[in-house]
């Protein structure tokens, strides 16, 4: 908001006056489109089938789960009860804690991330033993996508859009979808209403690929 105000006094004339505060801001043209690509699982199959194999764990995470990049980068081998098959997600955009239970094939898939692991080491790490972040997955990901001869825009992020969209078609209540993804049913409504409400069972499980 700050910097699209101090865009407005570089227009003729306004500097130094009280003009620049007196108009109020026209919104961007499109600023609310959706803009991120939807993958099915076919296509994320075969993202998963050309990513190198550091990143492998890491992208099949977020295949998997309606997650932040972010938020799975910043996971520890702590946050994942191997016992009750519940992740603990501390760090996200909302900034409260929250806890996820998964379905048994992918804690599976977690328990081989975390056995004989310090509890404080990242639960997907690098070959270097360093968490992921927004610049080291994205030239993988991006790699294994031209490979694979996917859509332009598949990103991180667009596979966070993809599993949501699976499960709210899949037929799992807004609200339920909304406190795994850590986001409002008002903009689950907004970006995925149009999708199908039937009800499905497992859905979560039928992300697993």
């Amino acid at each position: 908001m700050l910097r699209a105000a101090l865009y407005r006094v570089l227009s003729p004339g306004l500097p130094n006056t009280e003009a620049a505060w007196q108009e109020a801001l026209k919104p961007i043209g499109n600023a609310n489109r959706q803009r991120t690509v939807y993958l099915d699982r076919e296509q994320r199959q075969t993202l998963l089938e050309s990513i190198d194999l550091e990143a492998e764990p890491f992208v099949r995470t977020l295949c998997m789960l309606p997650l932040r990049p972010g938020a799975v980068a910043g996971l520890r081998v702590a946050d994942f009860d191997s016992r009750t098959s519940e992740l603990t997600i501390g760090k996200d955009k909302s900034g409260r804690a929250r806890r996820l239970l998964l379905p048994a094939s992918v804690s599976r898939s977690f328990k081989a991330q975390t056995m004989e692991r310090a509890g404080h080491a990242p639960l997907f790490s690098r070959a270097n033993g360093k968490a992921w972040d927004k610049d080291s997955w994205k030239r993988p990901i991006s790699r294994a996508a031209t490979q694979a001869n996917l859509p332009a825009g598949t990103t991180a992020y667009a596979l966070r859009h993809s599993t949501i969209t699976d499960l709210i078609n899949g037929g799992l209540p807004v609200l339920t979808v909304a406190q795994i993804s850590d986001t409002s049913a008002e903009m689950i409504e907004r970006h995925y209403g149009h999708l199908s409400r039937d009800i499905a069972v497992q859905a979560l499980e039928g992300l697993v690929l």
